[in-house]
């Protein structure tokens, strides 16, 4: 595995290096007899940039589903997320993440994602007197969000996870998930929805600067001096890191690839 280069700063940053690992070589029994097919190799996709290119690009992975998409998943990135956190308690539900009243915005449409972003996180109550996005602005300085149990409770609006990502955050890092909230944002690719195996939650403040080693599963907040283990994403990753589901599914050959 290539080593991952990393700056500590405030602003929330990262870096992909991705290191190739040839996939196992087939063999056909002789007697069976298949058409002979060529197989085309596409080119991974890097993890959600957290800038404002990210608004032009499909957004940010589970599952292997055949034979293809394991020769997709073959590749096997260093990814790691760098910034500051905004923390959170239990059962956070997709109301809170975004209010059913900006449901009408279409994530497709770059403005409206945009506004998606601002509206994120808005529906907390007056407890969170720091709020996630400053007033007047479409981005959070905080690029991971670290919650307690049953993160994305609530109804099965795909916009909370949108929501997020077009924010800026990379990362959720909660004790659990509502299933519907872990899903959508595999689906949708948006954020990665990581699993701590301790109480995060409770020793993280708002501000810390933390950083998440994807490939090594592991939280270190660098404002404390701790780390912390995390589940390991397992096959969603590879989805996530493409852009959602359809957009593994056109990476690994399972369906046409979209012509312009």
């Amino acid at each position: 595995m290539a080593a991952t280069s990393l700056s500590i700063s405030p602003n929330p940053s990262f870096t992909t290096t991705t290191s190739h690992k040839p996939s196992p070589s087939l063999s056909t029994p002789t007697h069976l007899k298949f058409p002979t097919t060529t197989t085309t190799t596409t080119s991974p996709i890097s993890a959600k940039s957290l800038s404002t290119q990210h608004l032009s690009q499909t957004p940010p992975p589970r599952a292997t589903f055949s034979t293809r998409a394991s020769a997709a998943a073959s590749t096997t990135p260093s990814t790691t997320f760098h910034g500051l956190c905004y923390v959170v308690g239990d059962n956070i539900d997709t109301d809170q993440i975004i209010p059913a009243e900006y449901l009408t915005l279409v994530p497709s449409n770059p403005s409206e994602y945009e506004k998606l972003g601002s509206y994120a996180l808005c529906g907390l109550p007056a407890s969170y007197s720091t709020r996630f996005v400053d007033p007047n602005q479409t981005k959070s300085k905080y690029s991971i969000v670290i919650g307690g149990a049953n993160f994305g409770c609530g109804s099965s609006r795909e916009h909370a996870p949108v929501a997020l990502g077009a924010a800026g955050v990379a990362a959720v890092v909660a004790e659990s998930y509502a299933r519907i909230f872990f899903r959508n944002s595999v689906a949708t690719g948006e954020v990665y929805p990581l699993e701590s195996e301790t109480r995060i939650c409770e020793e993280c403040r708002t501000g810390d600067v933390v950083s998440i080693e994807l490939s090594e599963s592991r939280l270190i907040n660098h404002t404390t001096g701790k780390e912390y283990v995390l589940k390991p994403i397992g096959d969603a990753g590879p989805v996530i890191r493409a852009g959602g589901i359809f957009a593994y599914a056109r990476e690994a050959g399972m369906i046409p690839t979209l012509s312009g």
